[in-house]
Order: C-alpha cells, then structure tokens, then sequence
C-alpha cells in the first residue's frame, strides 16, 4: 500500500530530501561511477598512449615496466 501525497510530501520534509531522491530517480549523492573522468588534457599524447597500454598489462609486465622505466630515468634523481 503506497501514502497519499499529503503523507509522502510530510516524509519527504521530515526526512529532509526531495521526492526524487525518495522515488529513486536521483541519487542522494554522488556516486563514483557518475563523476567525470580527470582530465588528461595537460598530458603530452604519449604519455596518455603509454598509460593506456599499461593498464592492460599483468602484474608481472607492470613491473617490468617500471624497471625499464627506472633505467631512462635521468642520473642523480
């Protein structure tokens, strides 16, 4: 048995949130998934090529990688 719409709109005021959120038609926060991705518009191209390839790498490659990585890196840092 549902409420009449005096009795739901007093839920809704005594629990402090919209109908919508009370339907399920909007989340009451905001879920993880729903955020924009970050933004990789300040990263040179292969950068951005190369962490696309890594991310569907194995563990053992991923590690690979980063050994490889660590030898181009500049001597002193």
């Amino acid at each position: 048995m549902l409420p009449s719409i005096q009795t739901f709109r007093r839920l809704c005021v005594v629990l402090s949130i919209s109908a919508d959120e009370a339907l399920g038609l909007k989340p009451s926060q905001d879920v993880k998934w729903a955020a924009e991705p970050p933004s990789d518009a300040g990263e040179p191209a292969e950068l951005r090529r190369l962490m696309r390839r890594a991310r569907q790498l194995d563990r053992s490659a991923i590690r690979l990688l980063s050994v490889l990585a660590s030898n181009f890196r500049p001597r002193g840092s």
